[in-house]
């Protein structure tokens, strides 16, 4: 790049997908990961590419470990891609296998 060193970063698009507010969280709507339904007010926990979601279908889906784990156990069939690192992959196995499906609809 033939930049100079004090060139700002480039900036997202600002039509980029904010998350809801929620009352008394940061007054800054944070960017959620791809995994995370528009319905589900959770925020995100660590990196929004943490793990690959494949549905039944062959599609995938990126996103951080919490929103993984609730697509899973929302979607028939689904699984972790097999290149995510063993841990969070296991960590998302056990955190759907507690959850229903769509698990913002009833408050969890």
């Amino acid at each position: 790049m033939n930049q100079p060193l004090n060139t700002p970063p480039p900036r997202r698009p600002t039509d980029a997908n904010p998350a809801p507010h929620v009352p008394g969280a940061n007054s800054t709507p944070s960017i959620r990961c791809p995994a995370a339904a528009a319905k589900d007010p959770t925020p995100c926990e660590g990196p929004q590419d943490a793990a690959t979601i494949i549905d039944r279908h062959g599609r995938e889906s990126a996103g951080c470990v919490h929103h993984c784990a609730r697509l899973l156990a929302g979607l028939e069939g689904a699984r972790v891609h097999p290149f995510v690192p063993a841990p969070q992959a296991l960590d998302i196995y056990s955190r759907a296998r507690e959850l229903p499906p769509f698990a913002w609809e009833i408050g969890r």
